[in-house]
């Protein structure tokens, strides 16, 4: 049995042509047309009947009726509007969906909470262009969330999951850890989609971590990691002056504070440095 019969080419080109879209290139989607991708996505997100997920960007709804079969409960937020009549013919058969006509990027968090309450996982093939702004951001203002696997363009998923020292390792991957560690990871290759695509794409798994221990430190780590790497190639002292307006003085008293050495650089700092370094430097009333 299929885990979606809509993950093959055929079945993709005939929804989409009974709908009048296949030929409509600004429609702008890659739809997934590979079961085995689909059966991998499910397996590292297992879902069970207690689980609401959330998923953004549903396409035709590949996916969407894969989800839908573990028992669980779908929230499936679509932007397109063209997509929705798609939607609403692809998953008559899955009573426990709520489809949400919404920009993902701007949704409010209580309307993820739907018929069925808060969200447990976010699980979804996510548009290539808002995905790392998606996930940082349902992670962040969605606590109930514990769990994501999301299908991403390959170079994001590797800013996902860099480690101190790397290039891919950046503001980004500081403010991610802070919320989940990623615990699983495949590639996909561009031929599982229609029409293929112009990057490489992976599947991550992010396993939420345990909550800082204020919501106010959480917003200081990730203004400190925003300003740590505005100017990567500086020193850390030069970098942190500049991107909190600080003074070089102020910058090396705080950085001495958190045991840290100025000439450092950004990329250099584990997650616990720059929790210190935050610490250090909202008691001195550097962070707003």
């Amino acid at each position: 049995m299929p885990h979606s019969p809509l993950a093959t080419p055929s079945s993709t080109r005939s929804v989409l042509e009974r709908h009048g879209l296949f030929t409509k290139r600004s429609l702008g989607q890659h739809f997934l047309v590979d079961d085995n991708a689909v059966g991998r996505i499910l397996d590292l997100a297992e879902l069970d009947a207690a689980d609401i997920a959330v998923e953004v960007g549903p396409g035709i709804g590949t996916l969407t009726v894969a989800l839908c079969a573990t028992g669980a409960r779908v929230v499936a937020v679509e932007a397109d509007e063209r997509l929705l009549p798609v939607l609403e013919e692809t998953t008559a058969s899955c009573p426990g969906l709520a489809v949400v006509h919404a920009d993902a990027v701007r949704i409010a968090p209580e309307e993820l909470t739907g018929p069925f309450g808060p969200p447990t996982k976010l699980v979804a093939n996510l548009p290539y262009g808002v995905a790392a702004t998606v996930v940082l951001r349902m992670l962040t203002e969605v606590p109930s969330i514990q769990r994501a696997v999301v299908m991403v363009q390959a170079e994001v998923a590797d800013r996902m999951v860099a480690a101190p020292g790397g290039k891919d390792y950046g503001a980004y991957t500081v403010k991610l850890r802070q919320r989940a560690e990623p615990t699983g990871r495949f590639a996909v290759s561009r031929s599982c989609f229609m029409p293929p695509p112009n990057v490489d794409s992976a599947v991550i798994r992010l396993d939420r971590v345990a909550a800082p221990a204020t919501l106010e430190l959480a917003a200081a780590v990730d203004a400190t990691a925003t300003a740590a790497f505005s100017q990567r190639r500086k020193t850390l002292r030069n970098a942190i002056a500049a991107g909190l307006d600080l003074s070089r003085e102020d910058a090396e008293e705080s950085l001495g504070a958190a045991g840290l050495d100025g000439s450092r650089r950004a990329e250099t700092l584990t997650q616990d440095e720059f929790v210190r370094l935050a610490r250090c430097l909202g008691v001195r009333g550097h962070l707003a």
